[in-house]
């Protein structure tokens, strides 16, 4: 798989988790679990932490990602807990998905894609998840001023209301906007929808 910087940024910051021993949930995650249930797939685990916290409450889990290091990681917590959670290395702006799923997750991942594999990986996510099923998805939108995690060619920053306008005609369980201060005196916008497919 070809390197890209975000995912060179995002391996350098999971190794210090690591270290770190940081297993905490992000506040999008811990919107993202009480929605999930049944066969859930994490498109963009990162550490796993999500795909972890679903297997506990009894969730089992497909969990993709670009980053060995995450993927290594997740794979020996959930084999040290005995966790249903299958854990892989995959090329998430090229590979398709396989199989049908009850939740579907991708919380921070679907901007460090361009904007075409970025809007086929999220068509992709709608056609394998069930109908009643809930997808979470929270992306960075127009407004960030925060760039150095993004590859230069491999980032898609999308419109406020892009996901209410994408998921029309599905029950918005949940929909926000929020704006974190980032460094340099810069900004995250992030959009994050919880919906039902009809």
């Amino acid at each position: 798989m070809n390197s890209n910087r975000s995912v060179d940024f995002f391996d350098r910051q999971f190794e210090r988790q690591i270290q770190q021993a940081e297993a905490a949930l992000n506040p999008f995650e811990q919107a993202a679990l009480p929605h999930l249930r049944g066969r859930v797939l994490d498109f963009g685990c990162g550490m796993g932490n999500l795909a972890l916290a679903a297997a506990r409450a009894g969730c089992t889990v497909l969990a993709l990602d670009a980053s060995e290091v995450a993927i290594a990681h997740l794979q020996a917590a959930a084999k040290a807990e005995g966790l249903a959670v299958q854990a892989q290395v995959a090329d998430l702006a090229h590979d398709r998905v396989n199989g049908e799923f009850d939740s579907i997750v991708s919380i921070g991942l679907l901007m460090f894609l361009d904007c075409a594999s970025a809007h086929r990986a999220l068509d992709d996510l709608q056609a394998h998840l069930v109908p009643g099923g809930t997808l979470v998805v929270n992306v960075l939108v127009e407004g960030t001023t925060y760039m150095d995690m993004f590859d230069p060619v491999q980032h898609c920053l999308f419109p406020r209301d892009f996901l209410q306008t994408r998921l029309a005609g599905w029950e918005v369980l949940a929909s926000s906007h929020e704006d974190f201060a980032a460094p340099g005196n810069t900004v995250k916008s992030f959009a994050t929808i919880v919906a039902r497919k009809p």
